[in-house]
């Protein structure tokens, strides 16, 4: 019940999105399973709400010896720490456990985005004489064009979007907003989409832009099914993810000149330390072209 409670407060007052909410939810529920096996040496201290210190680190340390990463390890320490601040706000306790415990170290990993010819043959691969197909072609236009985040372009909404100032306006994290423009050719699929086919798809008053064959807002999965559809369609044999397009247009744009402030803005990052992982794929892609064209590379 505390567990429910407090993802309610964070929906509520932190405008968390409900990706990290079952993120959050599947690592205070393994933790809490933890508490009750024998690997947990501090049986006196077996509920939830009142566990110690030692206790999360015997945890984190028993995560990590069964192979899970130091991000996901990062962030079930993360849930475990708004957990018992709003324990601690509550008066569900007077300490947080986690006060003296140290984020396990990540190693910057680049990300894995794609080719300018590789985005190509993916935004030509929906077959545009079919409705589903301009909805899924108008999707991937406005994802490579705004670096939208999947769950911010399914739940793009009709008033957040301005044609005739060709601008959608994105309510990010933390219910943050951001103003994107779009581009011609993703401007033109969205304004086919709605002019012709949007219809097609509403069997009920909706101001959701994107809609499932069902007549729904189109879920994560839904549209990484679809990514998949046109992925190999395109020919392109790498793992494939949607956000992969998200990386696309932030690597895209930098490799051809864009300022990493205006680049923040654009994908909605809070720090722009988050932003700067992209300089680093923009520069390891010079040096692969330098070493695969240059005649002394």
């Amino acid at each position: 019940m505390q567990i429910d409670e407090f993802l309610d407060q964070l929906w509520l007052g932190q405008g968390v999105s409900e990706h990290t909410l079952a993120a959050y939810r599947s690592d205070l529920k393994q933790l809490e399973r933890w508490l009750m096996t024998p690997l947990n040496t501090m049986p006196e201290n077996q509920q939830l709400a009142q566990v110690q210190g030692q206790q999360l680190e015997d945890f984190i340390a028993q995560l990590s010896r069964e192979g899970r990463t130091a991000r996901s390890q990062a962030r079930l320490l993360s849930a475990c720490r708004k957990y018992y601040q709003y324990l601690q706000r509550t008066g569900g306790r007077e300490d947080n456990p986690c006060t003296y415990l140290r984020t396990p170290k990540q190693a910057a990993s680049l990300p894995d985005t794609l080719s300018e010819a590789e985005v190509t043959a993916l935004l030509e691969a929906p077959d545009t004489q079919t409705a589903i197909g301009v909805r899924d072609k108008a999707m991937l236009e406005v994802m490579y064009a705004t670096g939208l985040r999947v769950t911010e372009l399914i739940s793009l909404r009709m008033s957040e979007i301005s044609l005739r100032q060709g601008l959608v306006r994105v309510v990010g994290k933390g219910d943050k907003e951001r103003l994107v423009p779009l581009g011609e050719e993703a401007l033109h699929w969205l304004e086919q989409y709605l002019k012709y086919q949007r219809a097609d798809f509403v069997k009920q008053p909706t101001d959701l832009v994107f809609l499932s064959g069902r007549a729904r807002k189109m879920t994560r999965q839904t549209f990484w099914h679809r990514v998949k559809i046109y992925a190999e369609l395109a020919g392109v044999t790498r793992n494939l993810s949607p956000h992969k397009l998200r990386h696309a247009f932030a690597t895209h744009l930098l490799n051809h000149g864009a300022d990493l402030r205006a680049l923040q803005m654009l994908l909605g990052h809070a720090d722009i330390a988050t932003t700067q992982i992209y300089t680093q794929v923009a520069k390891e892609r010079l040096k692969q072209l330098h070493s695969e064209h240059h005649p002394r590379g």
